[in-house]
């Protein structure tokens, strides 16, 4: 037993199979389309291709990766445990609902379903700004139980997006207070600012603060806001338009080190 296994992966569009070690380390990628076998050490050649044989679907290249880069390398080499591109929109509250998902009937709606139900309709909608260059993060932890939504990742430099449920219902931004509907106005814009400042301290970069509100009635901002974006989540397409700001390789490392779950450990 070669002691292979071969995870596939979907995301948007692209299909990969990566054929993992016990250890849980990549040694070899499947691009279907492109009718490629990436090895990143010819050692194992015929034990990666006896775990793809299942898969492999006519002819194919056989070789080592293309010219990786640098942030493709620390991809590969990262624990699929501790890479947290896999996390779908709201992954931590998904967990937390699998495991308590609270009692069966409730008088009023469960606030971490309306919460989840934010984070999917903004995260949804970032990551449809993949194919313009830009890479999204979801759910990515913080010391202390805290965490960013969505850290995104692009030409336009670095954000990270906080996402409120606000259906049918009118906001009122005074920085740094937020009121949603008849709800207690609350410093909301303090939480979204300490999660970018966070995020820059992790990465050596600048990230900007963003507030997402899902389906707002009324969005009304009464103060000028300080070194902060208010977006509904049909205007987070808008992000795709900044530029000039990273380069591709720049974005392809900051996202190789902001995807490693040991990038956010201190801070």
């Amino acid at each position: 037993m070669s002691g292979l296994r071969v995870i596939p992966t979907w995301r948007h569009g692209q299909e990969r199979l990566y054929v993992c070690g016990a250890d849980g380390r990549n040694v070899a990628w499947y691009d279907r389309e492109a009718g490629r076998v990436n090895l990143i050490g010819e050692d194992r050649r015929q034990d990666v291709l006896d775990a793809l044989g299942p898969f492999l679907t006519g002819p194919v290249t056989v070789g080592p990766p293309p010219v990786p880069t640098p942030a493709e390398l620390a991809r590969l080499s990262l624990h699929p445990d501790d890479d947290l591109a896999p996390n779908r929109p709201g992954e931590a509250l998904v967990i937390a609902l699998d495991r308590d998902p609270g009692a069966a009937h409730r008088l009023r709606p469960d606030p971490r379903r309306r919460a989840l139900a934010a984070e999917e309709a903004v995260g949804e909608a970032l990551d449809r700004l993949e194919g313009a260059g830009w890479h999204t993060l979801h759910s990515v932890p913080l010391p202390g139980g805290d965490r960013v939504h969505h850290l995104v990742i692009g030409p336009g430099g670095l954000f990270a997006v906080h996402s409120l449920h606000a259906r049918r219902q009118r906001v009122l931004v005074a920085d740094p207070m937020v009121t949603v509907g008849r709800h207690e106005p609350w410093p909301l814009l303090r939480r979204v600012r300490a999660d970018a400042a966070r995020a820059s301290y992790a990465l050596t970069a600048e990230v900007h603060p963003v507030l997402a509100l899902m389906e707002p009635a009324r969005l009304e901002i009464t103060t000028p806001l300080r070194e902060l974006r208010v977006l509904k989540d049909t205007d987070v397409p808008a992000l795709a338009r900044l530029g000039g700001v990273l380069k591709p390789a720049d974005v392809e490392a900051l996202h190789a080190m902001a995807r490693d779950r040991h990038t956010w450990a201190r801070v």
